[in-house]
């Protein structure tokens, strides 16, 4: 099952992410975050950085619901997120694989049209993503 380590090796086998400083992790491509740790909220505690669940961007509220209701073991929200274009992913519930295509779907969903449209996972040309992936296992 996928870890934390394994969203970050993913993550950075992207073209042009930036890991952004935190408890956790943060990802972003152009200045727009596409994954990083859950901040849970604790009444009357400081929020708790979770690096066993993952915080995804999903593109858009359909996208949202059908993960939510097609595998609720594996994602889920809270009222805070609400409205957005986001879901919670309990990382042990998938595999390294299954991880790689949310993460590589959170980062084109996010990347300039620029970007997102040279990147092929399957491409020759981009051992970096396999070997991410491969390594990852």
């Amino acid at each position: 099952m996928a870890d934390a380590d394994d969203v970050r090796r993913l993550a950075l086998a992207l073209p042009h992410v930036v890991e952004i400083d935190s408890d956790g992790f943060d990802f972003r491509v152009a200045d727009k975050g596409f994954v990083w740790s859950y901040p849970e909220r604790r009444p009357g505690a400081p929020r708790l950085i979770r690096t066993d669940i993952a915080v995804l961007y999903v593109g858009d509220e359909a996208e949202k619901q059908a993960l939510l209701l097609g595998e609720p073991e594996v994602f889920f929200t809270t009222p805070a997120y609400d409205g957005l274009p986001l879901v919670m992913l309990r990382l042990a519930q998938v595999t390294v694989d299954r991880l790689q295509e949310l993460v590589t779907d959170a980062w084109r969903m996010r990347a300039p049209d620029s970007l997102a449209g040279n990147l092929d996972d399957a491409d020759p040309s981009r051992p970096d993503l396999r070997k991410a992936a491969q390594e990852a296992r």
